[in-house]
């Protein structure tokens, strides 16, 4: 929990500074670039994480990885390393993306069904939830065979349960009360 509200402060702290130099499309790049590093390669986190490569060693090699990025976010992360805070990157990447979204109006849904939606379905749902939000929508789509049928749908900090797996359960539930 520690960390996620660091990461936060961080994230809107460069999220303040991208602003203030109208560099929001370029840190945003830059950012995106530093998640792809973390999903593409495992050894990415182990090296921001060990404790045995030294601070400077570091700001060197993640000089050398990014170089084609801009001042700004290379400062940036220099200072995050700086403040022993590395291990948190992708982590303040992860949520700088997620603050950018919310000051663009941009509200992310996931809609999780045990088949891939039909256009009418996908209307049926998207018209629902556009009603209850204000923002444009960004919906990911997944296929989970274990819902059996139904659908699972997660914005925000909310999650509508419509699956069958979860009916089946409270049903499991009452009936050995």
């Amino acid at each position: 929990m520690k960390s996620t509200k660091s990461a936060g402060r961080y994230a809107k702290a460069l999220l303040e500074l991208a602003q203030d130099q109208n560099k929001l499309e370029v840190v945003e790049s830059n950012v995106n670039s530093i998640l792809r590093a973390s999903k593409e390669s495992n050894d990415f986190q182990v090296f921001l994480n060990s404790p045995l490569i030294k601070v400077d060693k570091k700001i060197e090699v993640l000089n050398q990885l990014f170089s084609d990025f801009d001042a700004l976010t290379l400062n940036f992360i220099a200072l995050t390393t700086n403040n022993g805070r590395e291990r948190l990157i992708t982590e303040i990447a992860n949520s700088f993306i997620t603050q950018l979204k919310e000051l663009r109006g941009i509200v992310p849904v996931s809609i999780t069904s045990a088949t891939p939606l039909d256009s009418k379905t996908r209307e049926v749902i998207m018209s629902k939830i556009s009603a209850s939000v204000k923002g444009k929508l960004e919906v990911e789509e997944l296929v989970d065979k274990d819902l059996i049928g139904g659908f699972i749908v997660r914005m925000e900090d909310k999650q509508i349960d419509a699956s069958v797996a979860s009916q089946l359960n409270r049903m499991k539930q009452e009936l050995t009360k």
